[in-house]
Protein backbone atom coordinates (compact mmCIF):
# COMPACT_ATOMS: atom_id res chain seq x y z
CA UNK A 1 0.00 0.00 0.00
CA UNK A 2 1.45 3.39 -0.91
CA UNK A 3 0.39 6.76 -1.60
CA UNK A 4 1.50 9.64 -4.19
CA UNK A 5 2.55 13.18 -3.27
CA UNK A 6 4.23 15.63 -5.85
CA UNK A 7 5.16 19.56 -6.19
CA UNK A 8 8.62 20.62 -4.48
CA UNK A 9 7.19 21.94 -1.21
CA UNK A 10 5.33 18.86 -0.54
CA UNK A 11 8.31 16.34 -1.02
CA UNK A 12 10.66 18.65 0.56
CA UNK A 13 9.22 18.95 3.78
CA UNK A 14 7.98 15.31 3.96
CA UNK A 15 11.75 14.79 3.27
CA UNK A 16 13.19 16.50 5.95
CA UNK A 17 10.39 15.09 8.50
CA UNK A 18 10.20 11.51 7.39
CA UNK A 19 12.19 10.40 4.94
CA UNK A 20 11.92 6.41 5.65
CA UNK A 21 8.56 7.08 4.26
CA UNK A 22 9.61 7.25 0.67
CA UNK A 23 9.91 4.02 -1.64
CA UNK A 24 10.80 5.64 -4.89
CA UNK A 25 10.78 9.99 -6.56
CA UNK A 26 10.32 10.09 -9.76
CA UNK A 27 11.55 13.33 -11.90
CA UNK A 28 10.80 14.82 -15.30
CA UNK A 29 13.46 14.02 -18.44
CA UNK A 30 14.89 16.92 -18.50
CA UNK A 31 14.05 18.97 -15.84
CA UNK A 32 17.40 20.57 -14.44
CA UNK A 33 16.53 23.55 -12.68
CA UNK A 34 18.70 24.45 -9.18
CA UNK A 35 15.98 24.45 -7.26
CA UNK A 36 14.90 21.05 -8.23
CA UNK A 37 18.40 19.59 -8.54
CA UNK A 38 19.40 20.48 -4.93
CA UNK A 39 16.37 18.26 -3.87
CA UNK A 40 17.29 15.13 -5.85
CA UNK A 41 20.60 15.63 -4.26
CA UNK A 42 19.37 15.75 -1.10
CA UNK A 43 17.56 12.90 -2.25
CA UNK A 44 19.98 10.30 -3.79
CA UNK A 45 22.05 11.14 0.03
CA UNK A 46 19.79 8.93 1.84
CA UNK A 47 20.13 6.14 -0.52
CA UNK A 48 16.54 6.29 -2.25
CA UNK A 49 15.63 5.64 -5.69
CA UNK A 50 15.13 8.16 -8.31
CA UNK A 51 13.41 7.31 -11.41
CA UNK A 52 13.51 9.29 -14.71
CA UNK A 53 10.23 9.58 -16.92
CA UNK A 54 8.05 11.46 -19.13
CA UNK A 55 5.71 14.19 -18.32
CA UNK A 56 2.55 11.50 -19.24
CA UNK A 57 3.57 9.23 -16.95
CA UNK A 58 3.57 12.04 -14.13
CA UNK A 59 0.21 13.88 -15.57
CA UNK A 60 -1.28 10.14 -15.30
CA UNK A 61 -0.14 9.65 -11.84
CA UNK A 62 -1.20 12.75 -10.76
CA UNK A 63 -4.16 12.64 -11.62
CA UNK A 64 -3.26 15.85 -13.62
CA UNK A 65 -1.94 18.11 -10.95
CA UNK A 66 0.44 20.87 -11.11
CA UNK A 67 3.39 18.24 -10.14
CA UNK A 68 6.48 20.82 -11.02
CA UNK A 69 8.17 17.47 -12.71
CA UNK A 70 8.40 15.40 -9.26
CA UNK A 71 6.48 13.11 -7.82
CA UNK A 72 6.74 10.67 -4.81
CA UNK A 73 5.27 6.74 -4.23
CA UNK A 74 5.59 6.51 -0.10
CA UNK A 75 4.07 5.16 2.85
CA UNK A 76 1.12 5.89 4.30
CA UNK A 77 1.67 7.89 7.61
CA UNK A 78 -0.18 8.25 10.54
CA UNK A 79 -4.04 8.50 10.34
CA UNK A 80 -6.01 9.83 13.21
CA UNK A 81 -9.52 7.94 14.06
CA UNK A 82 -12.59 9.34 15.37
CA UNK A 83 -11.94 7.47 19.20
CA UNK A 84 -7.93 9.90 19.03
CA UNK A 85 -9.70 12.75 19.88
CA UNK A 86 -9.63 12.84 23.90
CA UNK A 87 -5.70 12.00 23.49
CA UNK A 88 -4.99 14.76 21.19
CA UNK A 89 -7.37 17.15 23.69
CA UNK A 90 -5.38 16.21 26.58
CA UNK A 91 -2.04 17.00 25.02
CA UNK A 92 -2.67 20.81 25.57
CA UNK A 93 -3.37 22.60 28.28
CA UNK A 94 -5.39 25.04 26.06
CA UNK A 95 -6.19 23.35 22.81
CA UNK A 96 -6.68 25.79 19.41
CA UNK A 97 -8.88 23.51 16.92
CA UNK A 98 -9.96 24.45 13.69
CA UNK A 99 -13.30 23.14 12.55
CA UNK A 100 -14.03 22.95 9.07
CA UNK A 101 -17.81 22.26 7.56
CA UNK A 102 -18.48 21.58 4.13
CA UNK A 103 -15.06 22.41 2.81
CA UNK A 104 -14.92 20.43 -0.61
CA UNK A 105 -12.52 21.43 -2.73
CA UNK A 106 -8.83 19.89 -1.88
CA UNK A 107 -7.76 23.04 -2.76
CA UNK A 108 -8.95 25.00 -0.26
CA UNK A 109 -8.61 22.22 2.22
CA UNK A 110 -4.80 22.01 1.74
CA UNK A 111 -4.74 25.96 1.96
CA UNK A 112 -6.48 25.85 5.41
CA UNK A 113 -3.92 23.20 6.72
CA UNK A 114 -1.15 25.47 5.63
CA UNK A 115 -2.26 27.84 7.84
CA UNK A 116 -3.60 26.33 10.38
CA UNK A 117 -0.19 24.59 10.78
CA UNK A 118 1.68 28.29 10.47
CA UNK A 119 -0.90 29.61 13.18
CA UNK A 120 -0.02 27.23 15.70
CA UNK A 121 -3.20 24.82 15.48
CA UNK A 122 -3.32 21.78 17.75
CA UNK A 123 -6.00 19.87 15.47
CA UNK A 124 -8.30 20.41 12.68
CA UNK A 125 -11.58 18.78 13.02
CA UNK A 126 -13.79 18.06 9.60
CA UNK A 127 -17.15 15.90 9.22
CA UNK A 128 -16.90 12.71 6.97
CA UNK A 129 -19.57 13.75 4.74
CA UNK A 130 -19.64 17.28 2.64
CA UNK A 131 -15.55 17.25 2.68
CA UNK A 132 -12.84 16.92 0.86
CA UNK A 133 -10.49 14.24 0.59
CA UNK A 134 -7.01 14.70 1.91
CA UNK A 135 -5.66 13.45 -1.63
CA UNK A 136 -2.39 14.31 -3.18
CA UNK A 137 -3.87 17.79 -4.21
CA UNK A 138 -4.40 18.61 -0.76
CA UNK A 139 -1.08 17.53 0.29
CA UNK A 140 0.03 19.81 -2.39
CA UNK A 141 -1.41 22.59 -1.49
CA UNK A 142 -0.84 22.12 2.01
CA UNK A 143 2.99 21.96 1.99
CA UNK A 144 3.66 19.70 4.55
CA UNK A 145 1.27 20.54 7.27
CA UNK A 146 -1.09 17.51 6.04
CA UNK A 147 2.22 15.31 6.86
CA UNK A 148 2.24 17.33 10.48
CA UNK A 149 -1.05 18.66 11.62
CA UNK A 150 -3.84 16.16 12.61
CA UNK A 151 -6.55 15.45 10.73
CA UNK A 152 -9.49 13.81 12.03
CA UNK A 153 -12.81 12.75 10.57
CA UNK A 154 -15.78 12.92 12.47
CA UNK A 155 -19.40 11.50 12.01
CA UNK A 156 -21.43 13.84 13.90
CA UNK A 157 -20.10 17.21 14.03
CA UNK A 158 -22.43 18.28 16.21
CA UNK A 159 -21.71 15.99 19.14
CA UNK A 160 -18.18 16.40 18.38
CA UNK A 161 -18.50 20.04 19.18
CA UNK A 162 -20.72 19.28 22.53
CA UNK A 163 -17.81 17.24 23.51
CA UNK A 164 -15.09 20.06 22.96
CA UNK A 165 -17.81 22.26 25.27
CA UNK A 166 -17.95 19.68 27.70
CA UNK A 167 -14.04 19.89 28.33
CA UNK A 168 -14.44 23.77 28.74
CA UNK A 169 -13.62 24.53 24.76
CA UNK A 170 -15.04 27.67 23.53
CA UNK A 171 -16.64 27.55 19.91
CA UNK A 172 -16.36 30.41 17.47
CA UNK A 173 -18.20 29.94 14.64
CA UNK A 174 -18.03 32.69 11.78
CA UNK A 175 -21.29 34.06 9.61
CA UNK A 176 -21.65 36.96 8.05
CA UNK A 177 -24.64 37.95 9.59
CA UNK A 178 -22.97 37.84 13.08
CA UNK A 179 -23.54 40.59 15.05
CA UNK A 180 -19.54 41.17 16.42
CA UNK A 181 -17.10 41.60 14.05
CA UNK A 182 -13.99 38.99 14.86
CA UNK A 183 -11.82 42.58 15.96
CA UNK A 184 -14.39 43.23 18.83
CA UNK A 185 -14.39 39.63 20.34
CA UNK A 186 -11.91 38.12 22.68
CA UNK A 187 -10.22 35.24 22.16
CA UNK A 188 -8.16 33.39 24.75
CA UNK A 189 -7.89 29.93 26.63
CA UNK A 190 -9.06 26.96 25.47
CA UNK A 191 -10.68 27.49 21.46
CA UNK A 192 -12.26 26.07 18.43
CA UNK A 193 -12.79 27.75 15.28
CA UNK A 194 -15.46 26.80 12.71
CA UNK A 195 -15.08 27.58 9.18
CA UNK A 196 -18.05 26.98 6.69
CA UNK A 197 -18.36 26.15 3.50
CA UNK A 198 -17.53 29.52 0.70
CA UNK A 199 -21.10 30.83 0.11
CA UNK A 200 -23.04 28.73 2.29
CA UNK A 201 -21.25 28.97 5.17
CA UNK A 202 -21.86 26.93 8.08
CA UNK A 203 -24.53 24.43 8.33
CA UNK A 204 -27.47 25.28 10.43
CA UNK A 205 -27.17 22.44 12.98
CA UNK A 206 -23.07 23.65 13.08
CA UNK A 207 -24.08 26.79 13.87
CA UNK A 208 -26.74 26.20 16.98
CA UNK A 209 -23.99 24.45 18.56
CA UNK A 210 -21.76 27.64 18.22
CA UNK A 211 -21.14 29.37 21.66
CA UNK A 212 -20.40 32.56 19.80
CA UNK A 213 -20.72 34.24 16.07
CA UNK A 214 -18.17 36.71 14.66
CA UNK A 215 -18.09 38.34 11.12
CA UNK A 216 -15.10 39.07 9.01
CA UNK A 217 -15.80 43.27 8.10
CA UNK A 218 -16.53 43.47 4.36
CA UNK A 219 -15.73 47.21 3.46
CA UNK A 220 -15.67 46.62 -0.28
CA UNK A 221 -17.92 45.28 -3.09
CA UNK A 222 -17.44 41.75 -2.75
CA UNK A 223 -19.81 39.63 -0.15
CA UNK A 224 -17.82 37.15 0.75
CA UNK A 225 -13.94 35.66 0.91
CA UNK A 226 -12.44 32.48 -0.80
CA UNK A 227 -12.48 29.93 2.79
CA UNK A 228 -8.82 29.45 2.71
CA UNK A 229 -7.73 33.46 2.96
CA UNK A 230 -10.63 33.99 5.81
CA UNK A 231 -9.70 31.33 7.32
CA UNK A 232 -5.80 33.03 7.81
CA UNK A 233 -7.31 36.70 8.69
CA UNK A 234 -9.24 34.65 11.58
CA UNK A 235 -6.57 32.55 13.07
CA UNK A 236 -4.24 34.89 13.13
CA UNK A 237 -6.49 37.32 14.96
CA UNK A 238 -6.36 34.78 17.34
CA UNK A 239 -3.32 34.55 17.42
CA UNK A 240 -2.61 38.06 18.00
CA UNK A 241 -5.01 38.41 20.99
CA UNK A 242 -3.27 34.87 22.51
CA UNK A 243 0.36 36.68 22.03
CA UNK A 244 -0.92 39.97 23.84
Amino acid sequence: MSEIIYGIHAIEALLNRAPERFIEVCLLKGREDQRLQSLIEQIEQLGLVVKVTNRQYLDEQTDGGVHQGIMAKIKPGKTYQENDLADLLDAHSAPFVLILDGVTDPHNLGACLRTADAAGVDLVIIPKDRSAPLNATAKKVACGAAESLPVIRVTNLARTMRLLQERNIWIVGTAGEAERTLYESCFQGALALVMGAEGEGMRRLTREHCDALVKIPMNGTVSSLNVSVATGICLFEIVRQKSL
